[in-house]
């Protein structure tokens, strides 16, 4: 249970529950709730409760001990819109921000037209860290509410174009029979996939066979995402 994850974790790094409300500006009744399972941590504080307890939102959810602690600068800011006037930092590249065309986090919205809109400003050492070279990486909108509380909607999300191999437990951009969707993927015996959403409750795992993969078309990984509450 995730206020269980939330209270184990707090003891394993020593700290109290005044400690932790402190860090994260909230109060010590609130981090109380949290433990005794009364509500649940959403949004933004959810984020800032993994940070302050150095793991991911993922583990806080789900349990995934394999997920690695995420730092707040690769999930959050870390990017500044600017345009063709402004001058590259030596340490700078940047990437298309396609405004206009909007991953499905729901049931999907059809391809709409591309066009490029501003450009995000990345740092190479941060590209390097998740193996991402640039000329292959895009950012997109999220739109819908199935991969919350993770990724609200109008979250923005990172896509490596070249990391097409399905990892379990990743997330991936995929077109799904003309539809812009991002979901986490599972492999399935006999060439299947299972696509999970984190919103569990008002969207169930979609289980699909070897010929309905067909119209699955992985776009890229998910390397980082930025979440404005």
């Amino acid at each position: 249970m995730m206020n269980e994850r939330i209270k184990q974790r707090r003891k394993e790094l020593g700290f109290t529950q005044p400690a932790i409300a402190k860090k994260i500006g909230l109060t010590k009744a609130t981090v109380s709730l949290w433990e005794s399972g009364s509500t649940s941590p959403k949004g933004e504080n959810l984020h800032a409760l993994a940070k302050a307890l150095s793991c991911s939102p993922e583990y806080l959810l789900f349990g995934n001990k394999e997920t690695k602690p995420e730092s707040n600068a690769e999930w959050a800011g870390g990017f500044e819109i600017w345009d063709s006037d402004t001058p590259l930092g030596e340490d700078e590249v940047e990437i298309p921000f396609y405004m206009e065309v909007e991953l499905a986090a729901g049931d999907g919205i059809l391809d709409s037209r591309e066009f490029k809109g501003p450009k995000l400003r990345f740092t190479k050492s941060t590209l390097k860290r998740q193996g991402v070279n640039s000329d292959y990486a895009a950012c997109v909108k999220v739109n819908g509410n199935s991969m919350e509380p993770i990724l609200p909607h109008g979250s923005t999300v990172g896509v490596d174009t070249s990391a097409t191999d399905v990892i379990d437990g990743k997330m991936y951009a995929v077109n799904h029979d003309g539809m812009l969707r991002i979901k986490v993927l599972y492999k399935l015996p006999g060439g299947g996939l299972r696509l999970r959403s984190y919103n569990t409750d008002e969207y169930p795992d979609e289980r699909l066979d070897t010929d309905q993969v067909k119209q699955i078309k992985v776009i890229g990984k998910v390397f980082w995402y930025s979440v404005l509450i």
